[in-house]
């Protein structure tokens, strides 16, 4: 019966985990040099709060005026 080969093994797992690292950081550059919006973006993410609601989550009403 053959012997395994840890060192064939092992050099697999390393170039496996190289790889991986080095598309991570392809997808982290695109993200960075891509236009607002993709990947997964959220695009209100840059949007101003909206600060007309109160801290119950109820809009508040706009008194009448009278005539």
């Amino acid at each position: 019966m053959a012997t395994p080969n840890y060192n064939y093994e092992k050099r697999q797992r390393e170039l496996a985990k190289k790889k991986k690292k080095e598309e991570k950081l392809r997808e982290r550059d695109a993200r960075k040099t891509s236009p607002d919006g993709e990947f997964g973006q959220n695009p209100d993410m840059n949007a101003e709060p909206d600060h007309s609601q109160n801290p119950d989550g109820e809009a508040p009403v706009a008194p009448q005026s009278q005539p």
